[in-house]
């Protein structure tokens, strides 16, 4: 029989339909995050310098191209270090340790990052009480979960366009059009929860397509 926190760690089927896990990871060794933000950066530069381009297409030579370019590739750069300095304070806020809790059901996921300040502890407990509660029980349990919560992001699975796994981070990317978001899984669950996302995306499509 495993302890409660290597079994809620792992993705669990609750009593009300829904499958829960906790994962938390080390914001240095895996730069998941920061890898996420640093090409949104540098995807708005890249549309910046293409509208600067733009607007000066008329008078455009090579000289004003590349002296266009070399400024923009000094900022991102110059950003870049910002951003990356900026990752490491938020990342030291966090005691290093990235915390989120999962939600996924048939219509698609949630991921919920915990308070800084909130332990893991504390969300296995709710957890463990989670998986063996009746379904009266669930709605309390959840609104103290949500009380935790910092910040979350939900992803329909009728609205994603693309999935993309990558296993040495243990990562699921599911992309939609307004929203990108991300699954974080063991490595025992790995498979289970991308085939999982990939059969419901698959079976929504299908039934939009109709």
């Amino acid at each position: 029989m495993p302890q409660k926190e290597e079994y809620t760690q792992r993705v669990t089927l609750c009593p009300d339909g829904k499958y829960r896990w906790i994962y938390e990871f080390d914001m240095i060794r895996n730069p998941v995050i920061f890898i996420t933000v640093s090409k949104v950066l540098l995807l708005s530069f890249l549309v910046v310098f293409a509208f600067v381009i733009l607007i000066g297409i008329k008078d455009l030579t090579p000289k004003y191209f590349f002296d266009t370019l070399l400024c923009f590739v000094l900022l991102a750069l110059i950003f870049q270090v910002i951003g990356f300095i900026a990752y490491l304070i938020v990342a030291k806020r966090y005691g290093y340790k990235y915390i989120v809790l999962f939600e996924m059901d048939e219509n698609g996921f949630v991921h919920r990052q915990m308070e800084s300040q909130f332990e893991k502890a504390s969300a296995m407990g709710w957890l463990t009480a989670a998986m063996g509660a009746v379904s009266g029980n669930i709605s309390a349990i959840a609104a103290g979960i949500n009380s935790a919560t910092h910040d979350s992001l939900a992803t329909d699975f009728k609205l994603v366009k693309s999935i993309k796994p990558i296993r040495k981070f243990n990562t699921v990317k599911v992309n939609s059009p307004f929203s990108k978001n991300q699954i974080y899984v063991e490595k025992e669950d790995f498979d289970f929860v991308l085939e999982y996302i990939k059969k419901r995306v698959e079976e929504k499509k299908n039934t939009n397509d109709k």
